[in-house]
């Protein structure tokens, strides 16, 4: 497949597939170990860290080496604009994490009665934003024959952040399912957190082909988007609650290798 939009549109379709398996999981079980989820949680996050560096901001960085004095400012600034934005996203839309521990168990943004199973699913929606617009801005370059990014690293990018998507379905799930919400109201909840993924990931693609000379900044735009979830989500909820910390730790560690063993592999 040839057209950058359909790429994006099919991967990011996938995603929210792959987000959809995770929910589905809530069928067959009614919780998961904490000590499991935080492993979950923390492979999840050294997959995303592995993405942003070898598929986000190396591509990113080779772009803008020759350009001389001052052309580090190109992906520092489009690094911190990314985070950026989900940092204001996080203040304005209401919502709940999953663990209840983050913020006091207390809802965050803006304050509105919405009921509790709505403000978990949009806190894993936010999550899941910068996500597609990884992978719609990488596979757009790629898919568009952009020098910098090749289709292998766009396409492990993918495969990464799918691997990433399984376990945030079943993180909005077993939440909803364990204060009483039935088995399928819980998997439609979690499903429905990733469908902003295509939408994004569109966005992504998009936003690349239209204008070509913002790739330098729009890969490590996406790249500041997720290390911000990751830090602020993420590695924080991989060591909620478990009698042992290391078990996020070593699953972030796991995650790390893993997407370096793909980079090397396939990329």
């Amino acid at each position: 497949m040839n057209n950058p939009i359909l790429t994006a549109l099919g991967a990011g379709l996938f995603l929210w597939f792959a987000t959809s398996l995770g929910a589905g999981c809530i069928f067959f079980v009614n919780r998961v170990h904490k000590g499991v989820m935080n492993a979950m949680l923390g492979g999840a996050s050294g997959v995303m860290i592995g993405a942003v560096y070898w598929s986000l901001l190396t591509p990113a960085v080779e772009m803008t080496r020759d350009r001389g004095v001052g052309a580090w400012l190109i992906p520092v600034t489009g690094f911190l604009l990314g985070g950026g934005l989900i940092w204001c996203l996080d203040k304005i839309l209401p919502h709940l994490h999953p663990s209840g521990n983050h913020a006091g168990g207390h809802a965050e943004g803006l304050p509105v009665r919405w009921q509790r199973s709505v403000l978990l699913m949009t806190a894993i929606t936010l999550h899941n934003i910068p996500e597609g617009l990884a992978v719609g801005v990488a596979l757009g370059a790629a898919t568009s024959g952009m020098a910098g990014i090749s289709i292998n690293s766009a396409l492990v990018l993918a495969l990464g952040i799918t691997l990433h998507s399984l376990p945030e379905g079943l993180a909005v799930a077993v939440p909803l399912r364990r204060e009483g919400m039935s088995r399928w109201k819980a998997f439609m909840y979690g499903q429905a957190s990733a469908l902003v993924m295509p939408v994004a990931a569109v966005i992504g693609a998009a936003a690349v082909v239209v204008m070509e000379a913002i790739l330098p900044y729009a890969l490590p735009f996406a790249a500041g988007a997720m290390i911000y979830v990751v830090v602020e989500e993420l590695i924080p909820a991989a060591k909620e609650d478990c009698e042992s910390g290391d078990v996020g730790t070593i699953g972030a560690m796991v995650g790390f290798a893993l997407m370096m063993a793909l980079e090397i592999a396939l990329g």
